[in-house]
């Protein structure tokens, strides 16, 4: 019997959250093929943007983690296309702003990886 992908898929969503929670590029790059682009359309034009720049981004900000903010991040749903590839949705909250994220996730030789996020900004909550 093959085993389930699952829960190392579930290893990489935490890796992800991680990420950001501490704003740890290093977590973040283990996370995202280096060729993943990411996607945004809530101004109305598609804004993309390589994992690169993203990293660039988040390694500038100032942490979650670091402001002592309550962890709040979960997993919508997980629907795997085969043993190999799944997207994973997703919410979580970085300081004000609550985003939800479909990740495209492959199996790579290095493990699960993100490549590539439609993210949204869900809503901005008042602090």
């Amino acid at each position: 019997m093959t085993p389930s992908p699952l829960p190392d898929l579930l290893d990489a969503v935490q890796l992800y959250f991680d990420s950001l929670y501490y704003c740890d590029t290093e977590m973040l790059n283990r996370v995202f093929h280096e060729s993943s682009s990411l996607f945004d359309g809530d101004n109305g034009t598609l804004f993309v943007e390589s994992i690169e720049s993203f990293s660039n981004d988040v390694g500038g900000r100032t942490s979650p983690a670091s402001k002592n903010q309550e962890r709040e991040d979960e997993i919508l749903s997980v629907d795997f296309l085969s043993p190999v590839s799944a997207t994973v949705k997703i919410r979580l909250r970085a300081h004000e702003n609550v985003f939800v994220d479909h990740l495209g996730f492959v199996k790579t030789e290095d493990g699960w990886r993100i490549v590539s996020k439609i993210w949204h900004l869900e809503k901005v909550v008042e602090v």
